[in-house]
């Protein structure tokens, strides 16, 4: 059985290490590394090569399961498919002995900070509550929807003891809670009916407040220590 096996596996590992071998790819998936999702046109100018080229260098790289496409409404977006990915990849550009560069966006910083996106919140503090959301267990990834999120038991007490009426969210008829593709982190934060209603509820309780005259919410000293406090954020991720 392993004789049969391992020409398969000899030529499966020669296709990815060419694939990866490739200059312009090989910058795109080091870009890639810091977790945030990129555009084929920002992969373009970071692998120096032709939106085409970029395209077709991308296509080889999602049939070979390094990066995956994440569509957020009419944009596309690319991220690396696995943290496996991600591993081999530290692995070698340890051996190469040459540091990565680091992404900087380019996102105006009030907007960056936290903002609404249609009417959940986004930007750097809804990309952190959705991480600590996450790591606390309160929600989990949907097996039978890689984009969705299920409520935990544990989660669900939560949620109610924060005040979010849980079975009337789960009524509306929209998703429930989803993984929604920040445009400035370009990591997910918490989308969907669950996603509205922690807005709602970090405005009743005067944990952000929303400007009057644009999408940007401002965070109180009350919510810094209640954010703090409920969901163990990072004192640094709320401004």
């Amino acid at each position: 059985m392993l004789a049969e096996l391992a020409p398969t596996a000899d030529t499966q590992l020669s296709r990815v290490a060419a694939a990866i071998a490739e200059p312009a790819r090989a910058r795109m998936l080091c870009c890639l590394m810091d977790g945030h999702a990129r555009t084929s046109t920002e992969l373009s100018v970071v692998a120096e090569v032709s939106p085409s080229t970029a395209s077709t260098h991308l296509g080889k790289l999602k049939d070979l399961h390094l990066v995956a496409l994440v569509s957020q409404g009419k944009h596309r977006y690319y991220r690396l498919a696995s943290g496996d990915v991600a591993t081999a990849l530290e692995a070698l550009l340890v051996l190469a002995g040459t540091p990565r560069s680091v992404f900087v966006p380019a996102t105006p910083g009030k907007l960056r900070h936290a903002r609404t996106c249609y009417d959940h919140i986004a930007g750097a503090l809804g990309v952190a509550l959705g991480d600590r959301i996450l790591a606390h267990g309160w929600l989990q990834p949907d097996a039978a929807d890689p984009s969705a999120y299920a409520l935990s038991a544990n989660g669900e007490q939560m949620f109610q003891s924060l005040g979010i009426d849980v079975a009337g969210t789960r009524q509306l008829r929209r998703r429930f809670a989803c993984a929604c593709l920040d445009w400035s982190e370009r990591r997910p934060h918490i989308g969907g009916a669950l996603g509205a209603a922690l807005l709602q509820l970090s405005l009743r309780r005067g944990w952000v407040l929303q400007d009057l005259d644009s999408r940007a919410l401002s965070t109180t000293a009350l919510g810094q220590r209640e954010l703090q406090a409920t969901f163990d954020l990072a004192p640094n991720a709320h401004g």
